[in-house]
């Protein structure tokens, strides 16, 4: 069963927080680090603005591009 949960941008520092993450410069980063920058799996940065949601599994952050959120539906498949 997968369970998806949807959220404006009003939410946004609310799951940022809950998953220890926050704001830094425009970018999402570590809360206890906040010069440690959280990156995609391939290894990007994520823009604040670009900030897709939470992948099931582990705590897997994905952008908004299309190449993120193709490769996210696809693991999400698996």
């Amino acid at each position: 069963m997968n369970i998806r949960i949807t959220f404006d941008d009003s939410a946004l520092g609310f799951i940022l927080d809950a998953f220890g993450k926050s704001e830094r410069e425009g970018f999402v980063v570590e809360k206890k680090n906040p010069d440690q920058k959280v990156l995609t799996p391939r290894g990007d940065e994520i823009p604040l603005k670009d900030f897709a949601g939470v992948r099931q599994g582990s705590v897997i952050f994905v952008k908004s591009d299309i190449v993120s959120l193709i490769e996210a539906a696809m693991a999400m498949e698996k």
